[in-house]
């Protein structure tokens, strides 16, 4: 059964984070910027990254991060690749919405960090992209780009792609309950054409991510898409929480 290796100090996780900055991302979602609460979420993973990684005063760098922001230009946060003790010590960087939405951009330099990394990960948990957006892609199709991605991976299983799509155009029907949710079901539940783009570079859901996200609450099924319809804060703090659900030692 694919995805079954566990993040360890020698056979960490990598999971990089393609985050849209454009101009809509300083709307507001109940009494907050969208970027402020993808922040938020992004702190609360990485704090809990860090205790799924402690051993007694010990954090062991069983997760390593990279984030993408963009806009109509992409920029490398982190310059390069962080362990979680590091990521934690610097603290979520701040991001300043402004531009369009290069998402292709986005995801070339998702795959070029893949193709530099990949060679050296025989063992270790496939990586994961955790993508976020708010609004459609302005100049190339992202879609090309991200189906070679998800023809990449390790021996462990090919590369997971999870998309959050902060909009009221996902779903017809709203989630009541992000902890009673099972995921999407199909492109008829969905509200418009991008969303159901989106669905298509989103990977299904692997039995041991839902495991995962059972121990927090969660109530996903398996092989549900990985993407998530962040119409509020606790949906966008479970699709965070899903970038974090790599099984651990």
């Amino acid at each position: 059964m694919p995805y079954t290796a566990v993040a360890t100090s020698t056979t960490p996780v990598l999971i990089l984070y393609l985050l849209d900055i454009s101009g809509s991302m300083s709307q507001m979602l109940g009494d907050k910027r969208r970027v402020e609460i993808v922040s938020d979420a992004l702190q609360e993973i990485a704090t809990e990254m860090v205790a799924r990684s402690t051993k007694g005063e010990l954090v062991s760098p069983r997760y390593r991060l990279a984030i993408y922001a963009y806009e109509s230009q992409v920029h490398d946060v982190l310059g390069g690749i962080k362990t979680i003790d590091q990521f934690v010590r610097d603290g979520v960087p701040e991001f300043a919405p402004r531009g369009g939405t290069n998402t292709a951009g986005a995801f070339l330099a998702a795959e070029q960090l893949l193709l530099q990394e990949l060679p050296y990960m025989s063992g270790h948990p496939a990586p994961l992209i955790c993508h976020m957006t708010d609004g459609e892609y302005q100049g190339d199709d992202p879609t090309p780009i991200v189906q070679r991605i998800m023809g990449m991976g390790t021996n462990d299983g090919n590369v997971l792609v999870e998309n959050i799509f902060i909009s009221d155009k996902i779903l017809k029907a709203p989630v009541e309950d992000a902890y009673a949710w099972q995921g999407i079901t199909s492109e008829a539940d969905l509200a418009s054409d991008y969303a159901r783009a989106l669905l298509r570079m989103s990977s299904p859901l692997p039995e041991s991510y839902r495991a995962e996200m059972q121990e927090f609450g969660y109530s996903l099924l398996s092989g549900a898409p990985m993407m998530f319809p962040a119409q509020t804060r606790d949906l966008i703090r479970m699709a965070f929480t899903m970038s974090g659900a790599t099984p651990v030692a």
